[in-house]
């Protein structure tokens, strides 16, 4: 996540060749292309394989203890995204690959062992651990039919550190989020995280029934607001704040050998005004995510048709996610509006308020009665909200679209919530449901889950 970051502040700041010249050289190399046979046919655009790795051994203890990174380090990759970057250079399609993916490990020798092992199947991310960067990159290649161009790698340590030099990224929550594992405890509202915060934001699995599949959706919701601060901060615009930055995103990590400056600038040149909107976000369609196997155990089963489909469309150079016309930034709420059911009171003496309010609501996505009515004695000075506790999200909902108004819990009232337009009424907000419509294949552009 961090490296595809830095190559995308490297495009958007179009920076001069004497600022960048030599980043290249604090990259730890591998080659995860050597030897390989029977590989993919290459595609349009560029594929970038990027790996984020269990490296707590790199962590202090100060840190281990604050951020809940305990246990014993393991060999293996903790995060998996296959990176598209289009041949205009004007879109980047990032597809996480769930970690437990059922997976047929290609014969290999163990760099463990040594022992040579034949086909077998495994969970994806055991492909670090026998064989390494390539072997993952032979298993990828295997299983999607994406041949890969670049191989990028990082751990915890460079993760938080990138965060930090950018001055930190701002999420927003819709619902509370606490995992007792990480430590992560987040309210309602938006946050801005630093590095030690961002790591538990991105390794938290049990903050609901998701696990791993809403992990991966909370590493791309960061991915995109990464980018979002990356290319909003004046640090584009400062080459002695970009070096340090980019020095800091580049220096640790590992990359194959022909990730060079060269490459950095040829990317960069052409994805000056790369924005969020730019980028879109999915995840490998799963077929069955209990798929059991013989000496392994639960591991995640893909849906091999639509899996088959996506990964065309990244061999092509086609987009994901759904076109959408451009519409104005909202607040991002708990509950869709359109399952909330509203009735408006009109409790001033302004003659057609309620007319307005209702329609104010129901043009962003409420669904009101159509009918308002009055009340308040016409003396209501300040607008409330007034809601069965048991209800109490689809209000802080509502109330999110009306700035400035009052909750009031009424026991025993129902599903339908109650809105007194007072003197102080303004207008309102509009609001968008978290869970938004992904298109076919769950893809969501970088725009529309960053903070409003």
């Amino acid at each position: 996540m961090v490296t595809t970051v830095s190559v995308l502040v490297l495009g958007v700041g179009g920076i001069g060749h004497a600022v960048v010249t030599g980043l290249d050289t604090g990259i730890n190399r591998v080659d995860p292309f050597r030897d390989m046979k029977n590989r993919p046919e290459s595609g349009r655009g560029m594929n970038l394989l990027v790996v984020g790795t269990d490296g707590r051994d790199k962590i202090t203890a100060e840190q281990r203890k604050k951020y809940r990174l305990g246990g014993a380090p393991c060999n293996c990759t903790d995060t998996i995204m296959l990176v598209h970057v289009s041949k205009d250079r004007e879109r980047a399609s990032v597809v996480s690959l769930p970690r437990d993916s059922y997976a047929e490990m290609p014969e290999h020798v163990d760099t463990t062992t040594g022992k040579r092992h034949k086909p077998h199947p495994v969970k994806l991310n055991a492909a670090y651990a026998e064989g390494g960067p390539a072997l993952t990159v032979r298993t990828v290649e295997n299983m999607t039919k994406v041949k890969i161009d670049h191989y990028l790698e990082v751990d915890f340590t460079s993760f938080m550190e990138t965060v930090d030099v950018v001055g930190g990224v701002e999420v927003c929550t819709a619902r509370p989020m606490k995992d007792s594992h990480t430590g992560l405890d987040l309210p309602v509202g938006t946050h801005k995280l630093d590095g030690g915060q961002a790591l538990q934001y991105v390794r938290s699995r049990h903050i609901d029934g998701a696990a791993d599949l809403g992990r991966m959706q909370r590493q791309q919701r960061f991915l995109a607001a990464l980018v979002d601060r990356a290319t909003s901060s004046g640090v584009l615009l400062n080459p002695v704040k970009f070096r340090k930055a980019t020095s800091t995103m580049l220096n640790s990590v590992r990359a194959d050998r022909n990730f060079g400056t060269r490459e950095i600038l040829a990317l960069g040149r052409a994805m000056q005004g790369f924005a969020p909107a730019s980028s879109e976000f999915t995840s490998v369609p799963i077929g069955d995510v209990g798929f059991h196997v013989k000496g392994i155990g639960s591991t995640v089963k893909w849906d091999d048709a639509r899996a088959t489909k996506l990964f065309r469309l990244l061999r092509e150079d086609k987009p994901l996610a759904p076109h959408r016309p451009k519409r104005p930034k909202t607040t991002v709420v708990a509950v869709d509006p359109k399952r909330i059911r509203v009735q408006v009171y009109n409790g001033t003496h302004a003659k057609g308020l309620g007319d307005k309010v209702d329609k104010a609501l129901h043009d962003i996505g409420f669904d009101t009665t159509r009918a308002p009515q009055n009340g308040g004695s016409g003396q209501v000075k300040h607008t409330y909200v007034t809601y069965d506790p048991r209800w109490d999200r689809s209000a802080k909902s509502l109330q999110a679209a009306l700035p400035g108004a009052e909750l009031r819990p009424v026991k025993g009232q129902g599903a339908t919530l109650k809105v007194m337009a007072g003197d102080d009424y303004k207008g309102v907000t509009a609001v968008r449901a978290e869970e938004t419509h992904r298109g076919k294949f769950g893809a969501v552009t970088g725009d529309q889950v960053v903070c409003p």
